[in-house]
């Protein structure tokens, strides 16, 4: 018996009997079973939704970027497919779009957008404080250029959400390590701060290495540590978390720690403050979704969706 399979299909090739399909496979979509056990994949769910496209759909959007090996993706989203399909099941996702032959590729057998078209879908559609995130992340699982992504919004000039792509790409950073470090510079460039660098390694005076930080401002030694709950959580990495700031103030570094329910006005506020006693004067104007109940509610929650 084979893993996904479209029922009618595998009844007539001979691949299942119709009391198999019933006893050992349950249905994903209309005709298209999976294994009773163990639980579908998101793998899973995207090689079922395609089949349901009657092999006729390609795999775009979050279950694209997860093909392409993005992390952080959670095995429930529903399955976007460039498909015509007016009444597509609960699951699926089915945008009646254009989409050229360089713009897509084989994938395990599937049909999956390139990293670049992938990227094109994301900034588009993704709320604008998770289109960074999941753009750095595509980016550092598989790279893709810029300039393609942006050739393809030159190519579907007036597509909706090309304006928000745009104004994001210039940001995305691969060297991000989890999505909510992407939301907080997103919130710090919003508000009007320098471009930070992440990953800055910071050393001591006889050369040794004490820290990669998440992202800040070498020239003016200011920097932010996104706390995930994995540095709460582990009593090993909260004590070396605990015992790197002291050398880090020694080495005259400025380092704003957050964690996902902290305030982002208060921590904007923090950082410029931080800026100007290092030299920095640049206008800082807090974004008006950082006030948001629903921005900060939506943040906050996100252990379920990313961690």
């Amino acid at each position: 018996m084979g893993h996904i399979i479209i029922g009618t299909e595998a009844i007539a090739n001979g691949a299942v009997t119709r009391y198999e399909l019933q006893r050992f496979y349950r249905p994903i979509y209309t005709n298209v079973h999976a294994p009773r056990l163990p639980a579908p994949t998101l793998r899973d769910r995207t090689e079922a939704a395609w089949l349901y496209s009657k092999r006729g759909g390609i795999v775009s959007g979050l279950a694209a970027a997860a093909v392409h090996g993005s992390k952080w993706i959670s095995a429930d989203i529903d399955i976007e497919l460039i498909y015509h399909c007016p009444r597509a099941p609960k699951g699926i996702l089915a945008r009646n779009e254009r989409i050229a032959p360089d713009e897509w590729q084989q994938v395990g057998g599937i049909p999956v957008t390139t990293p670049s078209r992938t990227a094109f879908d994301l900034g588009r559609y993704r709320p604008e404080y998770d289109a960074l995130a999941r753009l750095d992340a595509l980016m550092a699982s598989r790279p893709y250029s810029i300039d393609d992504v942006l050739l393809l919004a030159k190519r579907y000039k007036g597509a909706r959400g090309v304006a928000r792509l745009k104004a994001v790409l210039p940001f995305v950073d691969g060297g991000a390590e989890s999505p909510r470090e992407s939301c907080w510079r997103k919130v710090i460039l919003d508000a009007g701060f320098p471009t930070p660098r992440t990953q800055i390694p910071v050393v001591d005076h006889d050369g040794r290495h004490v820290r990669f930080l998440d992202f800040g401002w070498e020239k003016f030694q200011v920097a932010l540590e996104y706390d995930g709950d994995q540095h709460q959580s582990d009593r090993g990495q909260y004590l070396k978390d605990r015992r790197v700031m002291p050398e880090l103030r020694r080495l005259g570094w400025h380092v704003t720690a957050v964690v996902k329910e902290d305030d982002p006005v208060a921590v904007i506020q923090t950082l410029s403050q931080a800026m100007r006693t290092r030299g920095w004067h640049g206008p800082i104007q807090i974004p008006s979704y950082a006030y948001s109940a629903r921005f900060r509610a939506e943040t906050a929650s996100r252990k379920q969706k990313f961690e």
